[in-house]
């Protein structure tokens, strides 16, 4: 696989899920989001992997790499109304005492995600970090927004840097960033239809 070949995870292809909860288990095990999430670093990679699962299982859910396997993409397309995940976790669960963090940021993303028309929805994308910068989130980019055939896309921006990034592919910040008490901004963004 070249760094601009895309390969389909499919829903059967046990290894290729495993790749994509690893690629993003690894990319984001230092993003100020899941770091607050899930502040013991001891525990952070395991649950971060559950939610990974759990976003893969959703019936909407398609997934690729790209880069032999070094950055991959979560897509939701959803119809008008659908909400990104249908079973939120509960309190607890399989989070533990993180659930309750995950629980409210679950709510606050749902009050703010346009559920008024179809769109794409990248809940998740990442590279592992030796290739961070090297243009596979670009082409990560390009590829699922090229499947949009006239949908919106919408995604929360978690950093400063991936912020910029999505801007480049024309994404716009869709209102102020959300903010969790004690918790660093997520700014949802919003690309037109083209």
């Amino acid at each position: 696989m070249t760094d601009t070949a895309y390969a389909t995870v499919s829903r059967t292809d046990d290894a290729g899920r495993r790749a994509v909860v690893a690629i993003l288990t690894e990319a984001f095990m230092d993003d100020p989001v899941v770091c607050w999430l899930f502040p013991d670093a001891s525990e952070r990679g395991r649950l971060q992997a559950g939610f990974y699962r759990s976003l893969l299982a959703h019936p909407a859910a398609q997934a690729g790499l790209v880069g032999r396997g070094e950055g991959t993409a979560v897509w939701l397309t959803l119809a008008a109304g659908q909400a990104p995940h249908p079973d939120p976790p509960e309190a607890g669960g399989d989070f533990g005492a993180h659930g309750a963090r995950l629980l409210a940021l679950g709510q606050a993303l749902a009050q703010r995600h346009p559920g008024g028309e179809r769109h794409l929805y990248l809940p998740a994308m990442g590279v592992v970090r030796r290739r961070q910068g090297a243009g596979l989130g670009s082409a990560l980019l390009r590829h699922g927004l090229s499947q949009a055939a006239g949908l919106g896309a919408y995604l929360e921006a978690s950093s400063p840097r991936s912020r910029t990034l999505y801007m480049r592919h024309g994404f716009e910040d869709l209102g102020e960033p959300i903010r969790l008490d004690g918790g660093p901004p997520l700014w949802p963004m919003w690309r037109a239809p083209r």
